[in-house]
């Protein structure tokens, strides 16, 4: 955009949306895509900038203060009958969003939005002005060598990272508990024009009720028993960076009314204080449960749901991404101070054919372990947590009874060559005894198996 409007030879898209997150994210996605943007406010800028330059099509908030999204609409349709309108809405709106198209909205997108499907939108209206190629994804910066990405769809969650991060938008991280959100927080900070800045956490599950208040908006001496100096809280000690509320669907309802008004406006109280204080401060939220559901139950606000929605990234359990399973497994044993750990093709099978139910979290309890009991460079089957290997015995049983029995074999006659038939550096390598390793070369034998050096 310059100065004097927007470059002519771009397609030109009208956002309008109170919300500054929701502004900050479609237009870093549609000038990403290569279209021409222009973001405003309210209803009565978007009418002021539509007389001075005619957008191609405008993208409009339903609910917004002041002037509506559908009073902006019929307020359009007196002197521009034609121009696009794309609303967004959330779901108790959803009535009057269709009920607007009747008045000449050409469709409208549900909070939160679907990326993809604002883009099929916009294509369908500016398609032929686009640029021939238009990005869907942001082009990713290489990963920290601490974050382990590798499977398909966790590329695609790094895509989505990427679009994100450079904007002030707030993100729901949503995912099963052990899945790496806290990750991925971390991850958009870094990739954030606020990285400089602090990065705070807090857990709010782990915070009495009673103190919660207090961890986020701080509180005065006095302002309750055991309140005997002033407290910053995390609004205040997060100001100018990012802030991640982690298990957000926690929070008790009447504590959600006050975080909503931070979203709203950055303005708190701390407890105990008259005082209006102000933060800017970019809002990460990340849950494991259901918040539409809760919604739904009226365990959760509805407005601040969609305030901390701006945009969701879920994040797959590690059932759902096995190509990620060893690469995290050998990130954590260098982590452990294992660089020379090698994982036998059993224990390998074993790791990629469990179901992972604590997702990476338990992975790395499971590796950790194992390395503990390992005491040479390889990782047995039996180093694994007896419930891993049992499952995935269980898992093979009605088909390969035996498939344990043939796993460790494999893994001890394959060190066996691989240390050149060399019976202690064998037991060595393997964290085993050497009496043990001699015990189960001689079953080896006498099953048919060659267990000495050829020649």
């Amino acid at each position: 955009m310059t100065k004097n409007g927007p470059v002519a030879s771009l397609p030109y898209v009208l956002v309008v949306d109170d919300d500054s997150s929701q502004r900050s994210l479609l237009s870093s996605f549609l000038t990403h895509c290569g279209i021409e943007v222009e973001a405003v406010p309210s209803g009565a800028e978007a009418l002021a900038r539509i007389r001075v330059h005619r957008p191609a099509m405008m993208i409009s908030d339903v609910r917004m203060p002041g002037m509506t999204g559908l009073e902006l609409l019929d307020d359009l349709r007196k002197t521009d009958p034609h121009l696009p309108v794309l609303l967004v809405t959330a779901h108790a709106d959803i009535r009057d969003a269709v009920g607007a198209m009747r008045q000449g909205a050409i469709d409208y997108l549900e909070k939160p939005i679907d990326l993809e499907e604002l883009l099929v939108a916009v294509r369908d209206v500016v398609g032929d002005s686009m640029p021939p190629v238009a990005a869907q994804g942001a082009d990713a910066p290489a990963l920290p060598p601490d974050v382990v990405m590798e499977s398909p769809v966790m590329t695609e969650v790094v895509r989505e990272i990427a679009l994100v991060a450079p904007t002030d938008s707030r993100v729901l991280l949503t995912g099963e508990s052990g899945v790496g959100k806290e990750v991925v927080a971390d991850l958009i900070h870094r990739w954030s024009a606020r990285a400089a800045a602090p990065f705070v956490k807090i857990n709010c599950a782990a915070i009495p009720e009673a103190l919660l208040e207090s961890e986020l908006f701080g509180h005065r001496k006095g302002a309750f028993t055991g309140a005997v100096t002033d407290y910053e809280g995390v609004f205040s000690q997060a100001d100018g960076g990012t802030l991640l509320l982690d298990e957000i669907g926690e929070m008790d309802p009447a504590l959600q009314a006050k975080l909503l008004r931070v979203t709203q406006s950055g303005s708190y109280t701390p407890v105990g204080s008259g005082d209006v204080r102000h933060s800017d401060v970019r809002i990460l939220a990340a849950t494991n449960r259901d918040l539409e559901q809760q919604v739904a139950e009226g365990k959760f606000r509805e407005d601040l749901f969609y305030r901390l929605n701006v945009m969701e990234i879920y994040l797959p359990p590690l059932r759902e991404r096995r190509a990620d399973v060893m690469p995290l497994a050998r990130h954590f044993a260098t982590q452990l101070k294992h660089d020379k750990a090698r994982f036998s093709p059993g224990t390998v099978a074993i790791l990629e054919g469990y179901g992972w139910p604590g997702n990476v979290r338990e992975l790395h309890n499971a590796v950790e372990r194992a390395l503990l009991l390992s005491r040479g460079d390889v990782v047995l089957p039996e180093h694994l947590p007896k419930r891993v290997a049992r499952e995935v015995a269980r898992e093979d049983s009605p088909a390969r009874p035996d498939r344990m029995e043939d796993i460790e074999r494999e893994a001890i006659l394959s060190a066996l060559k691989e240390n050149d038939y060399h019976r202690t550096r064998t037991a060595t390598a393997l964290g085993i005894s050497r009496r043990a390793l001699t015990y189960k070369l001689r079953d080896y034998r006498a099953a048919g198996f060659d267990v000495e050096k050829p020649g």
